[in-house]
């Protein structure tokens, strides 16, 4: 399958996805189905409407990754174009938000492995220094300082944590994405939780 120019011009975010707050309400199971059929189909521009349905998703998934607007961009179009040109392989065993999800991770980690050491994007000058922009500031510090030790968890601490705490999925969800078991899952979520806190008390001096 190639892409097609409507999805191609879909897959262009904007980087004030990255500080969205709540991901997107996964969509019904059946819809997805549906548009999975008709892309199986021929017809691709039912896939414009997965992209459109999970692109806020799968790109926050991969910020939380790397921290840089335009690497998670670029990532989650490859995420997508994979899952297009495999589309024709998928016989509906899982959701397909679960299968998605595993390509993303799967791609976020192959990134991480082949890519020299992540480089901090650099802030923007602040228009005053009214107290509102400074508030501001102090949030997005925060921000930052939470992102860089999820960013410094082991790989499979982290995906389990983006997965369960920035996306909200279950225990099951996340162990299908992984290739895992719940136990695993659990244990992997504690363990990057203990680790989160121990690394965000270094961060703050304590």
């Amino acid at each position: 399958m190639s892409a097609s120019p409507s999805m191609a011009a879909a897959l262009e975010w904007p980087s004030s996805l990255a500080c969205a707050g709540q991901p997107t309400a996964p969509a019904g199971r059946e819809q997805d189905r549906e548009a999975v059929l008709a892309c199986q189909r021929g017809e691709r521009e039912a896939f414009d409407r997965l992209v459109e349905r999970y692109q806020r998703d799968v790109y926050r998934l991969c910020y939380r990754y790397v921290n840089n607007h335009d690497d998670a961009n670029d990532m989650a179009q490859e995420v997508f174009l994979k899952a297009y040109r495999a589309l024709g392989r998928f016989r509906g065993e899982s959701a397909f938000s679960t299968w998605l999800y595993r390509i993303a991770v799967n791609t976020c980690l192959s990134f991480r492995s082949s890519r020299r050491p992540e480089a901090e994007e650099v802030a923007e000058a602040l228009p005053d220094a009214s107290p509102g922009a400074l508030a501001q500031v102090e949030r997005e510090e925060t921000s930052r300082i939470v992102r860089d030790a999820v960013r410094r968890l082991p790989e499979k601490q982290r995906a389990t944590l983006i997965l369960k705490v920035y996306h909200d999925l279950s225990h099951e969800e996340v162990a299908t994405i992984l290739g895992s078991t719940v136990g695993t899952v659990k244990a992997n979520l504690f363990h990057a939780l203990g680790n989160l806190r121990r690394l965000l008390g270094v961060e703050a001096g304590a």
